[in-house]
């Protein structure tokens, strides 16, 4: 299985998880998730955080009000203030979402429910963090959601190339928040204009959509317009 058919299947299978067990990591997961945030930070210019065994940010209200429970490892996605850092954001944290997934583990992006916590994690005066990754092992594997058509968010017609086809569906498969789906894809050509929405997190759920699009299309050769 090559690396698009991986991510491909981890998009597939993922779902969201707020519910863990009571469970460390294993050493070889650490070692593999550092490696992969490592690599992350390398290619992106982020300053992305894997925050382990630390279980006061979802010991608090808004995280039981949410239904988290469990939750004592997570990444904090963390960057340079700029326009387009949620977006970036977004796009490498799904990359992050996919490879722990395929790892066996289970995720849930979270805006709101936690408590940030003091040393957990570095946020310098030129940064900003924009959301949180639970992660760990699930006492569940999660539920589908309903989903909008390929119609309601794109410009598909019957004679749209298969690629684009199939990166569209990858798209309705990306985790938004509030499961709003407030995006459009627009294929001109060979290249695809991809626009948020108006709707609270649309800018970073763009990144997610952008990623996961990018999985379907494949190997095929498209621009962003």
């Amino acid at each position: 299985m090559n690396t698009d058919e991986k991510m491909m299947e981890a998009l597939k299978s993922r779902h969201s998880v707020r519910s863990y067990k009571n469970q460390m990591l294993s050493q070889n997961d650490k070692a593999s998730l550092e490696q992969m945030v490592a690599q992350c930070n390398k290619e992106s210019g982020l300053h992305v955080q894997l925050v382990c065994d630390e279980p006061k940010a979802f010991d608090c209200f808004m995280a039981h009000y949410g239904k988290f429970s469990g939750v004592t490892n997570y990444i904090a996605l963390v960057g340079k203030k700029a326009p387009d850092l949620d977006e970036k954001c977004g796009y490498w944290g799904q990359k992050l979402v996919l490879e722990a997934q395929a790892m066996g583990l289970n995720t849930c992006w979270v805006a709101m429910s936690y408590k940030k916590i003091p040393g957990a994690f570095r946020v310098d005066s030129d940064e900003k963090l924009t959301v949180v990754i639970a992660l760990g092992y699930g006492a569940t594997t999660g539920v589908q959601h309903k989903s909008k058509t390929a119609s309601e968010v794109s410009n598909i017609q019957p004679d749209s190339p298969a690629w684009f086809k199939s990166a569209v569906d990858a798209a309705l498969l990306a985790p938004t928040a509030m499961n709003q789906q407030k995006f459009c894809l627009t294929l001109d050509g060979t290249a695809v204009k991809a626009k948020a929405l108006t709707g609270p997190y649309s800018k970073l759920d763009l990144g997610i959509v952008k990623y996961c699009f990018e999985i379907g299309a494949g190997s095929q050769s498209f621009s962003w317009a």
